[in-house]
């Protein structure tokens, strides 16, 4: 299998600055490198192009940055739509977590789709709940068909592009009470701290994996760094104490990895401002790999 990996150098979904210069970081860690020691033949496509946040307006303080997060989202559709056409395995490196309106509905495009959101947020705000405007914590809600209806279509797609009974969001710890609802109203499944406290991350994964893979093409994951607790992943803008240890995030990279459904991969949210050496961009790198099938020791 090739692996192309895709930058998205884009910060304007977030309010901190900085997590544009993620992709750099990531692939500073060596990533295409370690790929490649892993036998993957892999091709770097650059990044897509984004404007910086000085080249763009704030036209509504409830869709922030919305006129560029739109064509930024189309032209990352389709580079990820073309990969997998091609045969290939999308990687995106970002970039805050804006980038996955494009990157989720380009793996989706003539396909059913499930997806596992690894994250501490659930991103599931509408401009009707949200408390701050910024889009990247209304990704996967606008991909299941809520919200704005420029950002749900994007061009005049058919939308949802993903069935909320098809995602289970992981490592849930900060979710703001407007979009609790639309949680509930759409049906997805939620594990939080909570459940992984109580049943461990085996359980809950297997839960997950059993729910998203019904009926679906293949499944998607989307990886944002602040799943993890910000003592393993200092370097993100949106920390949350209480996270996943970073054997735990791990132990789910390589669990979705293994279902061998797998077909693209979003890591995100990596900020090498807020970083202690490149740790979190180092982490980052090092998920994917374990998501592609990297292990300490293959037997029992």
């Amino acid at each position: 299998m090739k692996i192309d990996i895709i930058g998205v150098p884009i910060d304007l979904g977030a309010d901190r600055r900085g997590v544009d210069m993620g992709p750099s970081a990531i692939r500073y860690a060596h990533l295409q490198k370690k790929l490649e020691d892993l036998g993957y033949t892999v091709n770097d496509e650059g990044n897509v192009e984004v404007p910086i946040a000085e080249m763009c307006k704030i036209t509504n303080p409830k869709l922030k940055y919305i006129d560029c997060i739109i064509p930024m989202s189309r032209r990352v559709s389709g580079a990820v739509s073309t990969s997998i056409q091609a045969g290939n395995f999308p990687l995106v490196i970002g970039g805050d977590h804006s980038l996955s309106i494009g990157s989720v509905r380009g793996a989706a495009r003539d396909r059913k789709l499930g997806v596992i959101w690894l994250d501490a947020h659930a991103d599931f705000n509408t401009a009707e709940t949200t408390p701050s405007g910024n889009i990247h914590g209304m990704s996967l809600a606008i991909l299941c068909g809520l919200g704005d209806k420029s950002l749900v279509q994007l061009w005049d797609e058919p939308v949802p592009v993903i069935d909320p009974k098809n995602i289970a969001i992981i490592g849930a710890r900060d979710l703001d009470e407007g979009e609790k609802r639309n949680l509930r109203d759409a049906g997805a499944m939620v594990m939080g701290m909570e459940q992984i406290d109580r049943y461990g991350m085996v359980a809950c994964l297997e839960k997950a994996i059993e729910r998203v893979s019904r009926d679906v093409d293949g499944i998607y994951l989307s990886l944002d760094l602040d799943s993890l607790d910000p003592e393993h992943a200092p370097g993100v803008g949106t920390p949350v104490p209480a996270g996943l240890t970073q054997r735990e995030a791990h132990l789910a990279c390589e669990m979705i990895g293994e279902t061998g459904k797998l077909i693209g991969m979003d890591i995100v949210e990596v900020n090498p401002i807020l970083d202690i050496q490149n740790r979190t961009a180092l982490l980052a790198a090092d998920f994917a790999l374990s998501a592609l099938g990297r292990r300490i020791w293959n037997g029992i």
